[in-house]
């Protein structure tokens, strides 16, 4: 399934581009590009990519406001382009929901790494139509989590996630009342040495809250902030 994915590279560089197609269609990727973010976001509004690579600095709308954009209508995992010096920039992009970011210079393989990495979390979290009963359900009093179907409900409401917001709830309500620390979500959830700030771990914690929220504020307070530390799901399961 992989070797089918389509993708979008979006750089104002022509020869990153043609460098990302080069190795990604080595692997098999259905690859489209597009230069500038007006255009990158109207090729992405218009066709389903199972996943884009998105530079930040980009001519007419940078990459931040692009996937913010994107994000009103999909959950399209998106892996973002900087440079070394725009740390702010990167908090920025994972606050409106980047799932990832690879740092300028970067090595080609990285990035392939990377795009299997989260395409195979992204195909296990879509949300999938079936009338088969699921048999790994996590039920709370207020949110219930079939992982499965990979479908998250809160208050009978479903909710959209992205890949990475959906894997740290899982991990999150796997262990009700554990208490994870930072590090420790940065390993599991994102699955490979993640090298990036810790306040990652907190823009996903804030962005889940905010969609959990716009349904139920009680299903919202069930991800607990242990200062010091770093977070839980505290809940009671429905009986």
């Amino acid at each position: 399934m992989e070797a089918k994915a389509s993708l979008l590279v979006v750089d104002d560089e022509e020869r990153i581009r043609r460098l990302l197609k080069m190795y990604l269609e080595r692997e098999g990727y259905q690859i489209d590009e597009a230069a500038d973010g007006n255009a990158a976001l109207q090729t992405a509004l218009n066709k389903d990519y199972d996943l884009i690579i998105l530079d930040l600095m980009l001519p007419g709308m940078d990459g931040v406001d692009v996937c913010k954009k994107l994000r009103e209508s999909k959950a399209t995992p998106v892996i973002m382009l900087t440079a070394k010096g725009e740390e702010a920039n990167r908090v920025q992009g994972f606050e409106v929901g980047t799932d990832d970011y690879i740092v300028k210079p970067f090595s080609p393989r990285e990035v392939v790494l990377r795009v299997k990495a989260l395409l195979r979390r992204a195909s296990k979290t879509k949300f999938l139509e079936t009338d088969t009963k699921a048999k790994n359900v996590i039920v709370f009093r207020h949110l219930v989590i079939d992982h499965d179907a990979h479908r998250v409900k809160v208050d009978d409401h479903e909710v959209s996630l992205t890949p990475k917001e959906y894997d740290l709830l899982f991990y999150l309500a796997k262990n009700p009342d554990k208490v994870y620390t930072r590090e420790q979500l940065l390993k599991e959830v994102w699955n490979y040495d993640f090298f990036g700030d810790l306040r990652t771990v907190d823009t996903h914690v804030k962005r889940l809250r905010e969609k959990l929220n716009q349904i139920s504020e009680e299903a919202a307070n069930m991800i607990v902030t242990v200062w010091g530390i770093g977070y839980k799901i505290e809940a009671e399961t429905e009986e």
